[in-house]
């Protein structure tokens, strides 16, 4: 099915949804599974890994435990872009739970994914982020234990792209105080 959808002649008829529109379906589609809203069209969302999920919680449990006040940081929660609704791995966004009780947010400072099958969607997505004016979007490479860090967006993409390897630390460009070290994620 993946396939059909690269011909030309039928990417151009796929009815692609509105936001609002997906906010009107139910939470699962007809097979039972969780869905997220990527460039208009709804894709399944894939299942976790050992690996994936072990690497999220690490991540989401370090950025928890620095973040200052005025800050809060989500787990595969979705993020209301303008034809797209993602649930990355990690968002972290100014404000409060409160603030987010009738609307998601529409940007973050940080997003994070992490990739142990799926490192193309997710660099697809990277244009979706700076389109949201997502200041810096990590990808975290489980397998190779690498990270992707993308900063400066502008126009839709990233200026900035470096590529971590396990002896390297990674000093967060947009959240003061955030230095991690790959090693310590990553074994």
């Amino acid at each position: 099915m993946p396939a059909i959808l690269e011909l030309p002649e039928v990417r151009h008829r796929v009815s692609a949804l509105t936001v609002e529109e997906y906010h009107r379906l139910d939470e699962f589609n007809e097979r039972g599974r969780r869905t997220e809203l990527i460039r208009g069209i709804v894709i399944e969302k894939m299942s976790k890994s050992p690996l994936h999920a072990a690497i999220a919680k690490r991540l989401y449990d370090f950025l928890l435990a620095r973040l200052p006040p005025g800050w809060i940081v989500r787990r595969e929660d979705p993020l209301t872009l303008k034809d797209s609704e993602p649930e990355p791995d990690i968002a972290v966004v100014r404000g409060t739970e409160a603030e987010f009780f009738r609307a998601h947010p529409s940007t973050a400072e940080l997003v994070v994914e992490v990739a142990v099958s799926s490192p193309e969607l997710d660099r697809e997505n990277a244009a979706l982020y700076a389109e949201a004016g997502v200041k810096e979007y990590w990808i975290v490479l489980g397998t190779t234990r690498q990270i992707e860090v993308y900063r400066q967006p502008q126009g839709g993409h990233y200026r900035a792209v470096q590529l971590l390897a396990l002896d390297d630390s990674l000093e967060c460009g947009c959240l003061p105080g955030i230095r991690l070290k790959l090693a310590e994620l990553l074994t």
